[in-house]
């Protein structure tokens, strides 16, 4: 039979193309009609660029991205806390990507077109609800009108639907919408001079109000950058948040004057601020970990399974991971509800423990330790943090997240594939 996709983001499409190179068939439904480049830049590290290249993309992950040599942290004053180097850099097998989201969705979408067929993305279908059949499950859709445009039989319904997944609000109807933890993120891109190396990645201030940069192109023949930025800020508890806006474009009265000062020499972040080519907003939300995903011959993957809140770079490489993870027990149990119940016990855990550990600001809680220890600043960091300290944080952060070096290049490859492929 074939398995179901709900969702044609990059965990959805690293499914399909997962299920592709192990000989399984599977079809994406996306709701939306039209598939578009959306949303800003992403870093994808190098547990999940490994599974990427082990699907044949490196070629086109390294015209379109920056390999990231290193992750910087800074105090709000714009003195460096923290650098390690990253990637490649760092002695990993693989690189760590800066890349524009919507560059890395398209590079797997070609890829799925092309190895799948295009009969096998469908647009303009959302799941709107689900049976299970004797040997399957039968998922039925609608238009974005909410008039049905068919159903569809499968071996398994795998939801890759995103932080709104309609699957995960079935499962669970009484979760209610993401938690918002009083922050919000200005995600903007703007065309400007490299800074640093010209392929760092900082961070700079503290959980309240912090500055993130770095480049995700290579630079042009005036030696410009496209440089993605986000800027953060937390509100008081009487704020009244638009809860219905997502994506819609910032209001820079909102946030801009908080980083006014925050020209550093090596980076005028005011500027890139006033120069941003567009600039969106997004509220920083998650969701509780849950007790299970999987029901039956359904369950949940990406955001749809453990949306995260942006830190540590783990959205986008956390969604991969499990596509790769559902695909190896796929490959070693078949299309069954003992697949779901492997991949789920492996994953979970692993991601409820991320989704906590974020919410503490992850390996950005040395910035928050500067500034509730030296707000007035510093003149060298191990007046204030020990070198100890540092590597604690860094270190714990990559265990967690599951991309120790020495671990993760003495890992045999996830997936096993098979020389034949279907289509």
């Amino acid at each position: 039979m074939t398995v179901l996709i709900a969702g044609g983001g990059i965990g959805g499409l690293a499914l399909a193309l997962s299920l592709h190179q192990i000989g399984v068939k599977c079809r994406v439904f996306e709701s939306v009609k039209e598939i578009k480049p959306l949303g800003v830049g992403i870093n994808v590290l190098p547990h999940a660029c490994r599974e990427l290249i082990e699907l044949g993309l490196q070629e086109e992950l390294e015209r379109t991205s920056i390999r990231t040599s290193e992750l910087a942290y800074f105090s709000k004053h714009g003195k460096r806390i923290w650098t390690e180097p990253r990637g490649i850099d760092a002695g990993y097998k693989w690189p760590q990507y800066s890349i524009h989201r919507g560059e890395l969705q398209f590079i797997l979408l070609r890829a799925a077109i092309e190895r799948l067929g295009a009969e096998n993305i469908v647009t303009g279908h959302h799941v709107s609800r689900w049976e299970e059949t004797a040997n399957g499950v039968r998922a039925h859709f609608t238009d974005k009108d909410g008039k049905a445009v068919g159903s569809e039989e499968g071996s398994l319904l795998i939801a890759c639907d995103g932080i709104h997944s309609t699957i995960r609000s079935k499962l669970f109807p009484d979760e209610g919408p993401p938690i918002w933890s009083r922050r919000i993120l200005w995600r903007g891109v703007t065309v400007a001079k490299p800074f640093m190396t010209g392929s760092s990645m900082i961070m700079a201030g503290y959980p309240q109000v912090k500055f993130v940069a770095y480049p995700i192109s290579k630079p042009d023949q005036n030696g410009m950058q496209m440089i993605n930025w986000i800027a953060e800020r937390e509100f008081e508890e009487t704020y009244e948040w638009r809860r219905e806006d997502y994506n819609r474009a910032a209001k820079l009265e909102e946030f801009a004057p908080l980083f006014e000062h925050w020209n550093f020499g090596w980076l005028d972040v005011p500027g890139l601020i006033r120069d941003a080519e567009y600039c969106f907003e997004y509220p920083l939300v998650d969701r509780d970990p849950r007790e299970r995903w999987s029901y039956g011959r359904v369950t949940l993957l990406g955001d749809a399974a453990h949306p995260m809140y942006p830190i540590g770079s783990n959205g986008s490489s956390q969604a991969i991971l499990d596509a790769r993870v559902l695909a190896r027990e796929i490959q070693d149990k078949g299309e069954t509800i003992a697949a779901l119940d492997a991949y789920e016990a492996e994953r979970r855990p692993a991601t409820s423990q991320l989704v906590l550990l974020n919410r503490g600001n992850g390996p950005e809680r040395v910035m928050e330790m500067v500034e509730q220890r030296a707000p007035n600043g510093f003149n060298v960091v191990t007046e204030v943090l020990s070198q100890q300290e540092l590597e604690e944080v860094a270190n714990n952060y990559k265990k967690v997240a599951g991309f120790q070096v020495e671990a993760l290049n003495a890992r045999p490859s996830i997936v096993q594939p098979k020389m034949a492929m279907v289509k």
